[in-house]
């Protein structure tokens, strides 16, 4: 029998519908891609370069645990000139993926009996992480009154004696929303009175669509910050990403990730190092830009059709929305829009229990063409959903 823990870790009901709509690709049918949260844009071309470069060069063997000490001082050289924060690059960790980082951080702290406080909806893998290690993600129920953010009222009603951590993402997946930095300020002091550790997901940090943000590491140097080469630097299939860590829990990270990785892929360290050139963020900015615009389009269409999106999202690349006008079971509803509309969307219980069943995830990483593809379809097929018998994608 397997462990209890892999009882509770649920599978992405999201990849589900993309092998699925893989199917229906391969049998010539269309799909509107609007459900996996990965850049339609490729990896910017003077990165690729750089990576090709060292994998002729034969920079392939291992790095530190820790990462290449030269892209590490990089990515301080990124706080410095981006957020205007100093960081030590010693306090960096580069890491397979965003998702070795948040693993990283939580091993530190999370056993039988801890729990780590988090908002529901959220993204899967945080509560998925805390189940790994045998604690308990406690979900705050978080709505569009709360922009879906955990508030200082809310962490204050849901923290208990046993609460070790808070992990908070500004922007959020699935929402795109951030958090006010005079509440994150906030929550900051809170967990720290407690004395807990506070975790902030800025994977999505550099996709923004109004005042630049700033990065919690403003806030000390005793928080744990997660960010990516995924998504603003469309690294997803180089596994790239990073931690910055308190200074006290280094080592200790560095013994961890020894044992759980050995280190981060090689290759993409070095074409990562790319990035941070001015070639490579100007592609990154215009790819900023294109993804505003498409917000910009598909927020008030979706709204128009009927959908309710109450808050605008001001980062990432999705929209939170309440299908429930159509429907009360929103995975029923996004099954049927694949298979008769050729829409691919993400059903709300991938990011947890508070209203999934009403509510969907909508991507804009595809064209503007696509999106208004996807539109049209979404809109006629409703249509057909009100000329139909009640309920019919209610799951009943």
């Amino acid at each position: 029998m397997s462990a209890r823990r892999l009882r509770l870790i649920e599978p992405f009901h999201a990849m589900a519908l993309l092998a699925r709509a893989r199917r229906l690709e391969a049998e010539g049918h269309s799909v509107v891609h609007m459900e996996i949260g990965e850049p339609d844009f490729v990896t910017p071309r003077p990165i690729v370069e750089a990576g090709m470069r060292a994998l002729d060069g034969g920079q392939v063997h291992y790095t530190p645990a820790t990462g290449l000490p030269q892209l590490r001082d990089a990515l301080a050289g990124y706080y410095r000139d981006h957020f205007g924060v100093e960081v030590d690059p010693r306090r960096i960790l580069v890491t397979p993926g965003a998702s070795g980082a948040l693993m990283l951080a939580l091993a530190l702290f999370v056993e039988s009996g801890v729990e780590v406080m988090m908002t529901d909806p959220g993204y899967p893998c945080n509560r998925n992480f805390v189940y790994l290690f045998d604690g308990t993600p406690v979900a705050v129920p978080v709505g569009a009154e709360q922009r879906y953010q955990l508030t200082p009222a809310l962490l204050q009603q849901y923290w208990s004696e046993r609460t070790r951590c808070l992990l908070v993402a500004s922007p959020s997946n699935p929402t795109g929303t951030r958090i006010e930095s005079g509440v994150l300020s906030e929550l900051h002091r809170l967990v720290r009175a407690r004395g807990g550790h506070m975790i902030v997901d800025e994977i999505y940090q550099s996709l923004y669509y109004g005042e630049r943000p700033q990065t919690a590491l403003a806030l000390g140097d005793d928080l744990f910050v997660i960010n990516s080469f995924s998504k603003y630097f469309g690294m997803t299939g180089w596994r790239l990403g990073w931690l910055v860590a308190p200074p006290e829990y280094v080592e200790r990270l560095d013994v961890l990730a020894q044992n759980l990785y050995l280190a981060a892929p090689t290759p993409a360290q070095h074409a990562a190092l790319a990035a941070f050139t001015d070639d490579s963020l100007e592609i990154l900015e215009q790819r900023r830009h294109e993804y505003r615009r498409r917000r910009d389009y598909l927020l008030p269409a979706l709204r128009r059709i009927g959908f309710d999106i109450p808050v605008e999202p001001d980062g990432a690349f999705y929209l939170y929305a309440d299908c429930s006008r159509f429907s009360a079971d929103s995975f029923a509803f996004a099954n049927a829009l694949l298979e008769e509309a050729g829409v691919a969307l993400t059903p709300g219980i991938d990011f947890g229990r508070y209203r999934a069943e009403t509510h969907l995830r909508i991507a804009y990483t595809t064209s503007q063409d696509r999106l208004q593809e996807g539109v049209e379809r979404i809109a006629a097929f409703v249509d057909r959903l009100a000329g139909s018998e009640p309920g019919s994608t209610s799951g009943k």
